[in-house]
């Protein structure tokens, strides 16, 4: 047996706006169990208070809504429910449920929204431990949790949502950091006519118009080795802000290689594939997306990191998914240290945006 254990570690980090002059602001705060970083231009006369509240208006609003860690939020409240008995969604609930559903069935069930019991069941939560894997759940649990992962219970009546099946809940921890990215984005285009800002959750990002700079944002991709920090980290692709999405980009990146144990040779991941209730062996270390949303990026990118690799570079390419894939250059090189190690795969959809050059 032979075991060694990843920690977590952001894959994405942000470069062109580390120096800001005098015309950008930033703000941060704390949100959804990370840290929120924003970097924009001030609009002449605007009060920087003024955004910074609306700002943390706006997330307090969605964590009401969807946080599974306030008791008497709303997905809590219709988690605790029966079968058969409605509860009243908000607007951003509702949006959430339909990406949800939107990337569920176009990645055939590995994005469920449904999955934690059998995340549960593993023990993994936000770490893994080398004991469960030698001892474990039995397929009896394992069928007994999946059956508790069904996403087609979940019914939608306008703004009136219940289940059919008792026991099932919903968890959007894999879409609502990207969804808080687009909320907060929102506030600065529309109350406060700002165009050139980079908005970031948890290594989720949209960016609009130019940085500190004059030249449009550029966001980097670490290769995801061990032991690597914010300070020394090692970049191994780029992906520059396109003409094509109006100077604009929403990315996310999902990754499993820092959250992983190996186990008798094989590497496991955090990740549960929803289809097999078990963990992902062979699924990329790390998926970038880009999409029309961040929360939209981030819903694809968590699917394409439940897949194995292969499968999941098959239906990005399916659906025209923009994603970059980090994988291992040696598939049997499980101590990879070294940037030489590591190579990017690029959907033909992302490929043609790293292509287009900013205007």
């Amino acid at each position: 047996m032979r075991l060694t254990t990843i920690g977590t570690a952001t894959l994405l980090s942000l470069s062109a706006c580390q120096q800001p002059t005098a015309d950008f602001n930033t703000l941060s705060g704390e949100t959804m169990g990370t840290s929120y970083h924003i970097s924009y231009q001030l609009p002449d006369g605007t009060d920087e208070t003024a955004i910074q509240a609306s700002i943390d208006e706006r997330l307090q609003h969605i964590n009401d809504s969807m946080s599974t860690y306030i008791d008497d939020s709303t997905i809590s409240k219709f988690n605790r429910l029966a079968a058969n008995t409605p509860i009243t969604i908000d607007a951003d609930f509702s949006h959430v449920l339909d990406v949800s559903r939107q990337v569920y069935e176009q990645s055939g069930g590995a994005f469920d929204p449904t999955v934690m019991p059998l995340i549960e069941t593993w023990g993994f939560g936000s770490t893994m431990t080398v004991e469960r894997l030698q001892s474990p759940p039995s397929q009896v649990e394992i069928a007994e949790a999946k059956a508790l992962v069904d996403f087609d219970s979940i019914v939608q009546e306008g703004d009136s949502l219940y289940k059919t099946k008792d026991g099932v809940g919903l968890d959007f921890s894999a879409v609502a950091k990207g969804y808080g990215v687009d909320a907060i984005a929102e506030v600065l285009r529309q109350d406060y006519q700002i165009r050139n800002y980079m908005v970031e959750i948890g290594g989720e990002v949209a960016s609009s118009g130019v940085n500190s700079q004059t030249q449009p944002w550029q966001i980097a991709i670490d290769a995801p080795i061990e032991g690597s920090t914010v300070t020394e980290r090692q970049t191994i692709a780029a992906i520059r802000q396109p003409k094509s999405l109006g100077n604009k980009m929403y990315l996310a990146t999902s990754g499993n290689y820092r959250n992983s144990i190996i186990f008798d040779d094989k590497r496991y991941s955090h990740t549960i594939d929803p289809t097999t209730g078990e963990p992902i062996i062979g699924g990329a270390p790390s998926v970038t997306v880009a999409a029309d949303s961040v929360g939209l990026a981030d819903a694809w990118a968590t699917a394409l990191t439940a897949m194995p690799y292969e499968q999941a570079l098959a239906s990005a390419e399916q659906h025209n998914i923009a994603a970059l894939f980090v994988i291992l250059v040696d598939n049997t090189d499980i101590d990879a240290d070294r940037l030489e190690d590591w190579q990017i795969v690029e959907t033909s959809a992302m490929q043609a945006l790293r292509a287009d050059k900013p205007s």
